[in-house]
C-alpha cells in the first residue's frame, strides 16, 4: 500500500484592515482535495499558535465557512458550514476568574488584530450546528456549548460573516486594549478603525 502525504505550507495570519476579513465567506459544498488541504493547513496553523484559540479560514485568505477551535486537550476541532440555532439569556461582557481566583473581565484578542485585546458581549450558552469530515463526506454534528468555548466558537463563527471583535468594541463601547510589550494599556478604538 503506498502512503500519500500531503505538503503543508506555513500560511501567513491575514491581518486587519485587508478586505477578505470583511467578506461573507462561502459555504462548503464539496469536498475537493483543495477544500481537505486548506483544512489541513488551517489545522496546522492553529497547532503553531501558542496563543491561538481558534482560527478561521478567512484569516488564511480563504473565503471558506470552516473554523477550528483548539481544545483544552491541544486537540483541534474543525466546524465546516457552521450557525447557532439556539442561544440562552443576553449578551453579556464574560468574566473570568486570575490565577488568585479574583473576577475580571475577560479580554478577546486576534491573530487578525494582533496586539489588541478588548472586552465583547457574547452569549454564554448556545446550541450550534455544522458538518465535519468523515472520509469524503460530510457529516452533520449538533451540540450545546458554554462559557468559554461558546465565546470562542462565536468569535471564529463572527469571522465567517465578514465580523471583527473590534466592530462590536466599538458599536457597544467595550474596553479596548493595546499589549505594549510588557502590559495591557487602555486605548480608544478610535485610534485602530
Amino acid at each position: 500500500m503506498r502512503e500519500r502525504f500531503v505538503k503543508i505550507t506555513v500560511m501567513k495570519i491575514v491581518t486587519y484592515p485587508s478586505k477578505i476579513l470583511r467578506k461573507q465567506a462561502k459555504a462548503v459544498v464539496d469536498l475537493d482535495a483543495v477544500t481537505k488541504k486548506e483544512i489541513k493547513e488551517l489545522v496546522a496553523e492553529l497547532e503553531r499558535g501558542e496563543n491561538a484559540a481558534g482560527l478561521a479560514a478567512p484569516q488564511l485568505g480563504i473565503s471558506k465557512r470552516f473554523f477550528g477551535i483548539k481544545k483544552s486537550d491541544k486537540k483541534i476541532e474543525v466546524f465546516i458550514n457552521p450557525i447557532i440555532v439556539k442561544v440562552w439569556g443576553d449578551r453579556v461582557y464574560p468574566i473570568m476568574k486570575n490565577s488568585e481566583g479574583k473576577a475580571e473581565d475577560f479580554l478577546e484578542g486576534c491573530l487578525s488584530v494582533p496586539d489588541y485585546f478588548g472586552t465583547v458581549k457574547r452569549f454564554l450558552k448556545i446550541k450550534v450546528e455544522w458538518q465535519e469530515m468523515q472520509g469524503n463526506k460530510l457529516v452533520s454534528k449538533s451540540k450545546e456549548l458554554e462559557g468559554y468555548e461558546a465565546v470562542v466558537w462565536q468569535h471564529e463563527s463572527d469571522h465567517l460573516e465578514g465580523k471583527l471583535f473590534i466592530d462590536y468594541i466599538k458599536k457597544e463601547g467595550g474596553k479596548f486594549y493595546r499589549w505594549s510589550g510588557t502590559e495591557m494599556v487602555r486605548t480608544e478604538i478610535e485610534k485602530l478603525i
